[in-house]
């Protein structure tokens, strides 16, 4: 029998995690809290994160106006659907943007790679507004900055350090867009002719093209505003999850734990985000605001147990409403799709 490495690397990294999170935790008080939550907050939680997804199609409408105009939020709202559907089955944790991008690709008359390349503009504004909400979070009269881990100090560093650099990039294509792609030709020309090369050309196109609704304020401003909506949302379904957790916290927190999640979800993942998302509310909450370990663990697992079967289940919805594959997903962006 084929042993399927992908899938047992996941399983044994879960396990760890998992280890890691529960190894000194009190397991029947961390039961004892699940049981004792608040529902009703705990369903608002989902219901809160659900408006974001609907938020993030809202948005992708002002990425989307450079390669068409007018497109449908329906088309929009399913393939956001697939995509985050994707990163929480497949064992890669990666699949969510090729996902997106080809879903939508098979319902609008918009290339694979040109679909693909907005969202390099979603993320660098994801990115930015990201860290902008944490270091709110850090300059509030409420934080406690003294208890502040090395670990998470040091993340937010290198992730900065990598934004930079990513920022850098994309203004130097927004400002000098048709000199990049020259330079870009003249590199690509360097390898071996073949489909690497051609693929590697069409994808640097593609990403010019998607990265020009950044040279119009009358996209990127509302595209903007948006992107503070969908991240406002996210923390605020962490704090309706504190809140049925009894976990008193300021909101700060719950910015705080949006961006530890986010930064998580950047790294080597598992699907869904398993363990890496407990492990990132934990340093948040417990290392930084002297939480418990208890209440924490319960609030982590019982949210990511309300919020994963909402879109997972609509996703793989729209992904039988389509006729696609999830292994479709896989190794997807080979050649654009029209």
């Amino acid at each position: 029998m084929r042993i399927q490495w992908p899938l047992l690397v996941v399983v044994v990294l879960v396990a760890a995690l998992l280890w890691l999170l529960f190894r000194n935790a009190d397991l029947p008080a961390v039961w004892g809290h699940i049981r004792a939550a608040d529902a009703p907050l705990l369903l608002a939680s989902a219901v809160i994160a659900m408006a974001g997804f609907v938020a993030r199609a809202a948005r992708w409408r002002y990425f989307l106006a450079p390669v068409q105009p007018s497109s449908p939020f329906g088309s929009r709202f399913a393939a956001v659907a697939v995509g985050f559907m994707a990163n929480n089955l497949l064992p890669s944790g990666r699949a969510g943007e090729p996902g997106r991008a080809y879903a939508y690709s098979r319902m609008e008359p918009v290339g694979f790679t040109a679909a693909l390349a907005t969202l390099v503009v979603e993320r660098l504004l994801d990115g930015a507004v990201i860290f902008a909400l944490l270091f709110l979070a850090i300059l509030s009269p409420d934080f406690p900055a003294e208890s502040l881990p090395e670990e998470l100090s040091g993340g937010m560093r290198i992730a900065a350090g990598a934004l930079g650099v990513v920022l850098a990039g994309a203004v130097l294509v927004v400002a000098f867009p048709s000199r990049c792609l020259r330079i870009g030709a003249r590199l690509v020309a360097l390898l071996p002719p073949g489909r690497l090369a051609t693929g590697l050309h069409g994808v640097m196109a593609g990403v010019v093209e998607g990265l020009a609704s950044m040279r119009g304020w009358r996209l990127m401003l509302p595209a903007l505003a948006w992107t503070f909506g969908v991240w406002l949302l996210q923390s605020l379904s962490f704090w309706a999850g504190f809140l049925a957790f009894d976990i008193r916290l300021p909101f700060a927190a719950a910015l705080l734990t949006n961006g530890a999640v986010a930064m998580a979800a950047a790294l080597p993942a598992t699907p869904g985000y398993w363990g890496t998302l407990q492990l990132a509310v934990s340093l948040a909450l417990v290392q930084v605001y002297g939480v418990t370990p208890e209440p924490v663990l319960a609030c982590a697992v019982a949210w990511h147990a309300v919020n994963f079967p909402p879109i997972t289940m609509l996703g793989l919805w729209y992904t039988r409403r389509l006729g696609i594959s999830i292994k479709d997903f896989r190794g997807r962006g080979s050649e654009p799709t029209q």
